[in-house]
């Protein structure tokens, strides 16, 4: 495995000034951002599946061990401060469980059994999308965890950064980052963590984008939580219904602080009625504001 190699460019970095050092790093980490380039097409066929299975109860399902587990967290967890993704519909299966996100547990990747069991008792089916990411593209947990999850009917997406993997052949999407040697051999949360967090990054965002989760750029089922979020939200109402501020605000609150709700009550639309109008429209906002504009 290239992710694995001893790169003689850099057996003497230990003995190199400390700025040299950080410099190859920098190169390290560009490259890996290059490495992404040929992986466009396949992300977003990706996205566009998952956002097509998930509906309105699938769920997103985040597998992995070691570094690659954890970034794979990492990504999860964003989605429901940054577009409200309901959290009942968000999964982790962590090899060595949990507690292995702050304590190393680097045996437990190979531990086939417990990711079938993991994937059968969360009872994975057809709506549900199941991200596997592994550097090596051969953890046995993860492959293990795809492959089950597969079997169950779920949409698989794996995520590595060696070519002609059993991950990459195991899942319905495989997404590869060639990164190559890290500076220091083996340790794939440099070149390899990097690319997998930006692989990760573009596809559930892509995945949101095509759940109707963003209107003109804007993250508009943003979950507000603090005083900074519910001007932001004030903002974004204000901005897409064409009202004054002091009317977003007052249509922000009568829609209990859900912007898309609050865009249609700022366009005269009862707090009721524009959750239902929604619900019509698939949650999406330019649907609905359309019917809105046409009077129904």
């Amino acid at each position: 495995m290239s992710t694995e190699a001893i790169d003689p460019r850099y057996v003497d970095i230990d003995q190199w000034p400390t700025v040299r050092a950080v410099e190859a790093m920098v190169e390290g980490q560009m490259a890996a951002i290059a490495a992404i380039g040929s992986q466009t097409g396949r992300i977003a066929q990706a996205a566009e599946a998952a956002a097509a299975r998930l509906g309105s109860q699938g769920r997103l399902v985040y597998v992995g061990a070691g570094t690659s587990g954890r970034i794979a967290v990492q990504d999860g967890v964003e989605l429901y401060p940054t577009y409200n993704w309901p959290r009942e519909r968000l999964l982790f299966l962590m090899a060595g469980g949990l507690a292995a996100l702050t304590e190393a547990a680097e045996g437990a990747e190979d531990d086939v059994d417990a990711a079938r069991a993991e994937i059968a008792a969360a009872g994975i089916g057809p709506h549900d999308i199941v991200i596997g990411v592994a550097a090596s593209g051969r953890t046995p947990y993860t492959v293990a965890a795809i492959t089950a999850a597969r079997e169950a009917g779920a949409l698989t997406i794996g995520v590595a950064n060696n070519d002609g993997t059993a991950l990459l052949a195991a899942a319905d999407h495989g997404l590869v980052a060639e990164t190559g040697t890290e500076i220091v051999a083996g340790s794939t949360r440099m070149k390899a963590g990097t690319a997998q967090k930006a692989m990760l990054n573009m596809l559930s965002t892509a995945v949101m984008l095509r759940m109707g989760l963003v209107y003109r750029g804007l993250m508009v089922n943003m979950r507000i939580s603090n005083e900074k979020l519910r001007l932001r939200g004030q903002a974004m109402v204000r901005d897409i219904a064409g009202v004054d501020l002091g009317t977003a605000a007052q249509a922000l609150d009568a829609a209990g602080q859900d912007i898309k709700q609050a865009v249609l009550v700022a366009m005269g639309v009862a707090a009721d009625e524009a959750r239902h109008l929604l619900d019509a429209h698939g949650q999406k906002l330019p649907d609905a504001m359309r019917a809105v504009r046409k009077g129904g």
